[in-house]
């Protein structure tokens, strides 16, 4: 199997909101404003072939659906649909994926399965052949959004899935379009039920996988909030991100999985490492991946 990140559409936004109650002067070292405060965000996904014998596009980013006043609000950077561009790239069109997983149906996460916008045209689903994996909970969500977070949706995004036929939603650890070779596991902090997908790793010790690759969507989006304490802005509750985060890197620096950023302008992967006060952070970076075959390391 082997492993593309692909960039999509990317963003600018205000760094405050990025970095919750972090002071200026701690954040702007790690991601420096324009201007305007914002700092620079990818959007990528990250693309296995073959898994579980499978074309599998682990998120779509926020794509082009937006037209040209809500692009400029979120600081989207290009017009045209990059994602499509970079799967193109990486020798795949959108109609080869068999398999889109979404972490969850944020637009930033989820507005890549929409057609570029155009004026007078309905929202239109992408990805023909693929089954739309999401989580239950966070499908509950998105159909009836808290006022917190409510703008955080595309409204016509769960009826286009639904109609598709090829919705899956997840309850559990494995979804039936990818059996064993990917694990879920969910958390609550940014939105209910964000699933995180662990590509299932080669080696078994004690009867856990080791040595895979894992999708942090928003529990961790970049380098910076590897730092237990740093949350965003957008986070439904901090606190309890902050906890799920610290078993999430004790169960993956326990295991040699290794962390996948969707956020991280610089970053695509990294092996998470904790230092002598118990601080975690992070080594061995990549900024993309180019084919690159599961489980080599990530030093080599």
């Amino acid at each position: 199997m082997k492993l593309w990140s692909i960039l999509g559409n990317s963003q600018k936004l205000d760094g405050g909101a990025m970095f919750g109650n972090a002071p200026r002067a701690m954040w702007e070292k790690w991601s420096p404003p324009d201007e305007y405060n914002r700092i620079e965000l990818a959007c990528r996904a990250l693309l296995a072939s073959p898994l579980n014998g499978k074309t599998v596009l682990f998120e779509t980013g926020i794509g082009a659906f937006f037209d040209p006043r809500m692009r400029e609000r979120f600081g989207v950077q290009e017009g045209r649909h990059v994602l499509l561009d970079s799967l193109r790239a990486a020798g795949f069109g959108h109609e080869d994926i068999d398999v889109v997983v979404l972490s969850h149906l944020h637009f930033d996460h989820a507005g890549g399965l929409l057609a570029p916008w155009a004026e007078g045209r309905p929202p239109e689903l992408l990805f023909p052949n693929a089954t739309f994996v999401v989580g239950a909970v966070h499908w509950q969500r998105a159909l009836k959004p808290h006022p917190r977070d409510r703008a955080s949706f595309i409204p016509e995004l769960p009826g286009l899935l639904q109609a598709s036929g090829r919705l899956e939603i997840v309850e559990g650890e494995h979804c039936n379009a990818l059996g064993e070779t990917v694990r879920f596991s969910t958390s609550d902090g940014h939105t209910p039920g964000l699933m995180l997908a662990e590509i299932v790793g080669p080696e078994t010790i004690d009867g856990q996988p080791h040595g895979g690759v894992v999708f942090c969507a928003d529990l961790i989006p970049g380098r910076s909030w590897v730092h237990v304490p740093i949350t965003m802005g957008y986070d439904r509750n901090a606190e309890l991100l902050i906890d799920e985060k610290r078993v999430f890197l004790e169960d993956k620096l326990a295991r040699n999985v290794h962390l996948f950023f969707t956020h991280d302008p610089g970053c695509a992967l990294a092996q998470v490492v904790r230092d002598e006060k118990g601080r975690f952070g992070t080594a061995h970076e990549v900024a993309e991946l180019h084919a690159r075959l599961m489980g080599q390391p990530l030093a080599a």
